[in-house]
């Protein structure tokens, strides 16, 4: 990878309990009875989540969506459950109780959920069920994910000029394509700023594990890594590198809440922009069971403000290329436009092209700058 790249790409919820399941009525029923424009009982619309809501990670950042969904439509009630295992006879005995209690849109996002999802969906076709970062549709089943690899290569640039040792370190959940494909965007990023720099993978095998997240960013530190990176639903990692004195990169959420003097910046989602156009959708009877993939000019995704640690020319490298993002100037060369050779240098996509969204859903291999293996 050369460093030619960037001209081509251009309130926390009280209820931690697991296994909780809330009912919330749309923003306006305090004052008055939410109902739908043409009359009747609000749809209901719910959520299964892999997490606790409290999780100021992956589960957190759905939720707040959720909350903006039912202050945004009135019409709308809401309901969840959190921490559902993602093995198929918990994942689909949830889903189906909440088709059974009548819910009119089901959305399940973690990738565990998607054959329970199918599996389903089948049996009540008149709901409209749609899955979270997975790959499979039916009739009345769409998938909804985001191209978080844009906010995540703007912060490999900026980690990239912030390490010292040159090597950085990265907390990964599961080897499937949505992890591997931000650990490989984040690391075109790093690369792009800092040839020499490294990006070690460290694989937890879990979402939510504070212990063992935490513990994985020790070892990457112990290591010699002076920024941590992470794919999990902690800040875990982040409270590591801030022990030690290092920066870190977050996930999901703003973790520079949580150690504001080590978090650089943190690749974000902003998941209502997808859950009230669906809703709306849903109701407009215009609905279809596409796979939506929405990037930073959708405002899907996004970047947490950057830390105050980040010297200027770096600040205003990464604001320039984020405004790229953010006026479309970059789609035309995604992040995953070549010249990329993998890990052991072969060339996997040529200058100029770029990689296809299905090629992307099943990316199985690691960039040049990578350290790690990817388990089978």
């Amino acid at each position: 990878m050369t460093i030619t790249r960037r001209a081509l790409v251009g309130s926390l919820s009280a209820l931690a309990l697991s296994g909780a399941t809330v009912t919330v009525r749309g923003g306006l029923a305090a004052t008055q009875e939410a109902t739908p424009a043409g009359g009747g009982e609000p749809i209901k619309v719910a959520f299964i989540y892999v997490s606790p809501v409290g999780d100021l990670g992956w589960t957190w950042a759905h939720d707040q969506g959720r909350i903006a969904l039912q202050e945004a439509m009135p019409n709308v009630e809401t309901v969840f459950q959190e921490s559902v295992p993602e093995n198929p006879a918990d994942a689909e005995r949830v889903i189906r109780q909440f088709a059974e209690d009548g819910a009119r849109i089901i959305f399940t996002t973690s990738f565990g959920y998607m054959d329970p999802t199918i599996n389903v969906a089948e049996s009540y076709p008149e709901t409209v069920f749609v899955h979270i970062s997975g790959f499979k549709t039916a009739a009345n089943v769409g998938t909804g994910f985001g191209k978080i690899e844009e906010p995540r290569y703007v912060s490999g640039l900026i980690a990239g000029e912030m390490t010292e040792s040159n090597q950085i370190g990265y907390v990964a959940a599961f080897p499937i394509p949505e992890v591997i494909r931000g650990i490989n965007g984040f690391t075109l990023g790093v690369r792009e700023t800092n040839p020499e720099a490294t990006v070690r993978v460290v694989w937890t095998s879990t979402w939510f594990d504070p212990q063992k997240e935490r513990q994985a960013a020790e070892a990457l530190l112990d290591g010699g890594a002076d920024v941590i990176a992470q794919h999990q639903d902690t800040p875990g990692p982040q409270q590591a590198a801030a022990a030690r004195g290092a920066f870190g990169v977050g996930y999901n959420a703003d973790m520079g809440t949580i150690a504001p003097d080590a978090v650089l910046t943190s690749p974000i989602w902003h998941w209502e922009v997808f859950y009230i156009d669906t809703v709306q959708k849903v109701l407009d009877g215009t609905w279809e069971p596409t796979q939506y993939w929405g990037g930073w000019q959708d405002g899907l995704v996004d970047l947490a403000p950057i830390g105050p640690m980040v010297p200027e020319d770096v600040r205003a490298m990464a604001e320039a290329e984020i405004d790229r993002f953010k006026s479309g100037e970059a789609t035309i060369y995604t992040v995953f436009t070549g010249p990329i050779n993998d890990q052991s240098g072969q060339e996997r996509v040529p200058t100029g092209t770029a990689m296809t969204d299905e090629e992307l859903l099943g990316m199985n291999w690691f960039v040049e700058g990578v350290e790690g293996e990817i388990p089978s």
